[in-house]
């Protein structure tokens, strides 16, 4: 059935559906239910980085005021099958893999209860010898134990080659090779993880924020030996996570576990401070560029080398090389990524993995490139644009990346640019202004959807989307609108529940791509069936459901992306080090967007991200301690209001059915990926000076304004 265009429908900016409830606190996110007579929990973590827990003495935490139970290694249920993740196999046994690993849990009747018990907790450790054992968290190109893994993140091949790269690299004419050093950086969500869990007549039920509920439902199913249907999973609201909540984490076993044990409802909400330790974080990396070119700027040659870090109880690879196999044109290409196991926490997703510092490294080299032969850095991006997929020989479903440049460059006044470094000044402060691109793929995984129409004229769409903060209730709204014909205020959306329809969890910017897709057809199927509806509605209406997994599953004969160009202009202080962005502007091809409000919103939040990327974000793992030193928002510092400037988010028309129904892209990400680079190249247009390694603090900055050790006056 043809839909009709209805107010505040799709490419309409529709308000939050959800908006009062959160600026007015009915909204409630994990750790705001508390169920009668609900305890509270406190996790132990590990002093020591490798050993062995040779004993706990829990007799003191048991004497403190409310004590309920305090589980350890050695009297925790166990699980009836190890989990996949092996993070998350807590209290199961007596080595310690990292610091930070939970290596008891405390319950109590009150929440300062649960921490003074788990204060109270004595744990002792050993290594050979009764000393703890040593570590290495220390990550180099050159460490022994690198080697090069099967597969990256995503499912990529860690290795492609084409042509023979190093050769082509060694004759071509204009050449630039160059490292690049992207440090640990953490999600940070406002809402810490958290979960509360209440197990009675053998259901299970949680609350929990997460990235997606069917997820968490499967592993705490398989880990207490329950069926599916036992579980329930609850994520109505969730504060945030760009990636962090992608995968079930440590809070929410131990919650289960908690209260499975104690036969009492337990909440456990994850102090901030040891959110690096046990919920993934965006893993270092090294990056080795050689790009060769003609004198015109046509690329002959990109190579792209990555080493990063995982931790020994599991491979993860973040797929940083894999981007270049998008982006140019070039005979000649190798990506390839090392991998070092260390004694560290488990890196993970983080808001756009490896396209981030993939790109950082990609656009920082493209950039000197430019610089070397003299040209514009538009005009050598737009030279080098390929007609189809580099690796893949693949089409593109579509390819606007030429006119995010070209409209980006226009709208930021790029033609009035001195191409000279460290030209413009004004007083102590030097000006520069720089350019970048982006991608990031489109994805759509297999969902499941109902729509009912009820006698009264309304609609009830029910799918298990889950609401990261980004506005996807209110998308879905609008999908359903559009497919139904009906105004977007005759809609009710249920979603962020294991009682729904089963839909794939929220991340790789495919979350709407994917719901929608599944809203749209059974909406679609509704309002013709409703067409075809011979008398009035039954009384408890008509319900059509839908399924995507054929479609969606099928291998596309495209390549599918997003692209976007990223302009930045800083001013970087002579006399502090210290580098401010003055303006940022964005213009990205996306697909059609489906709410310009929602859409700018990330698109925004994404390139603030970045700009924290650029100038302030950064974890330090500290050698000695084996621990990441920045560990709350004190000392990991995001952006400030003071911090963000103007930041502006275009976008041309585009509307890719090659994709889903709705014609749209994902949008989480991409924001994100090429600011960093854009801010990078700006300071390097401002000093004359490149930086290559990030954060661009003041501490790396001054001394390289004043290589002698006399600092401006």
């Amino acid at each position: 059935m043809a839909a009709t265009a209805t107010p505040h429908t799709l490419g309409t900016p529709a308000e939050r559906i959800e908006g009062r409830d959160k600026v007015t606190g009915a909204a409630r996110y994990a750790a705001e239910h508390t169920p009668p007579g609900c305890a509270y929990a406190w996790p132990v973590p590990a002093g020591v980085t490798c050993g062995r827990i040779t004993a706990v003495d829990t007799a003191a935490a048991m004497a403190q005021p409310g004590a309920v139970a305090v589980l350890t290694p050695f009297n925790a249920p166990r699980f009836a099958a190890p989990p996949d993740d092996p993070e998350l196999d807590v209290l199961q046994y007596d080595a310690v893999p990292h610091r930070g690993w939970y290596v008891a849990l405390a319950v109590a009747d009150t929440l300062e209860n649960a921490r003074a018990a788990a204060a109270a907790v004595r744990v002792t450790c050993a290594g050979h010898g009764d000393e703890p054992e040593p570590h290495d968290v220390v990550l180099a190109e050159d460490h022994p134990e690198a080697y090069t893994p099967e597969k990256a993140n995503g499912g990529y091949p860690a290795h492609r080659q084409r042509g023979d790269a190093p050769a082509a690299f060694a004759s071509a004419p204009v050449r630039v090779e160059a490292l690049y050093r992207v440090p640990p950086l953490h999600n940070h969500p406002m809402e810490p993880h958290a979960a509360t869990a209440h197990f009675a007549g053998g259901r299970l039920t949680v609350y929990d924020s997460c990235q997606g509920t069917n997820p968490v439902r499967s592993v705490l199913a398989s880990l207490f030996d329950l069926p599916e249907d036992r579980v329930t999973v609850v994520a109505e609201h969730v504060g945030g996570g760009f990636g962090g909540k992608g995968t079930p984490r440590p809070h929410v076993v131990l919650a289960a576990m908690a209260a499975i044990h104690t036969g009492r409802p337990v909440k456990l909400a994850l102090p901030r401070r040891h959110l690096p330790s046990v919920t993934g974080h965006r893993a270092p990396t090294l990056h080795r560029l050689r790009l060769g070119a003609e004198p015109d700027g046509t690329l002959i040659s990109v190579s792209h080398e990555v080493t990063t870090h995982t931790s020994r109880i599991t491979e993860f690879v973040e797929q940083a090389a894999v981007p270049a196999r998008v982006m140019y044109g070039s005979p000649h290409s190798l990506t390839t990524h090392r991998v070092v196991p260390l004694d560290v926490p488990s890196p993970s997703w983080m808001r756009a993995p490896g396209e981030t510092p993939g790109m950082y490294a990609l656009e920082s080299a493209m950039d000197e490139l430019a610089h070397a032969l003299g040209m514009d850095p538009v005009d050598l991006r737009v030279r080098n644009d390929p007609a189809t997929e580099p690796d893949s020989g693949r089409p593109f479903s579509s390819r606007h990346l030429v006119e995010c440049l070209r409209e980006g460059a226009r709208r930021f006044g790029w033609d009035r640019r001195d191409p000279r470094p460290a030209a413009h000044r004004e007083g102590p402060l030097l000006i520069g202004t720089g350019v970048a691109a982006s991608t990031y793929p489109a994805w759509a995984a297999p969902s499941t959807a109902t729509a009912t129409a009820h006698p009264d004229g309304t609609y009830t769409v029910r799918v298990n989307a889950t609401d990261i903060g980004t506005g996807a209730r209110t998308v879905l709204a609008q999908v359903a609108a559009a497919a139904l014909a009906a105004p977007l205020e005759a809609v009710r959306v249920e979603i962020g529940s294991t009682r729904l329809p089963r839909a794939p969890l929220a991340g790789g910017s495919s979350g709407t791509a994917s719901w929608g897709w599944a809203v749209h057809q059974a909406c679609a199927d509704l309002a013709a069936q409703v067409a075809g509806q011979d008398g009035p509605l039954p009384g408890e209406g008509l319900t059509v459901a839908a399924d995507t997994t054929a479609e969606a599953r099928r291998t596309p004969p495209y390549a599918r992306h997003a692209f976007g160009a990223q302009f930045a202009e800083v001013q970087v202080d002579t006399v502090t080090g210290e580098v401010r962005v003055r303006r940022m502007l964005g213009v990205f091809a996306a697909g059609r967007i489906l709410n310009p409000r929602t859409a700018r919103s990330q698109f925004t939040g994404g390139m603030i991200m970045g700009l924290g990327m650029a100038l302030t974000e950064h974890s330090t793992m500290d050698a000695a301690h084996a621990d990441f030193t920045e560990s709350d928002l004190a000392a990991y510092h995001v952006p400030a209001h003071a911090d963000v400037p103007a930041v502006e988010a275009h976008w041309i028309d585009e509307d890719d059915t090659l994709l889903n129904p709705m014609g749209s892209k994902g949008i989480g990400e991409i924001g994100t990926v090429g600011a960093a680079a854009a801010i990078g190249n700006a300071v390097h247009h401002a000093t004359g000076v490149r930086f290559r390694e990030l954060p661009l603090t003041p501490d790396r900055v001054l001394p390289a304004l004043h290589p002698d050790g006399r600092f401006a006056a």
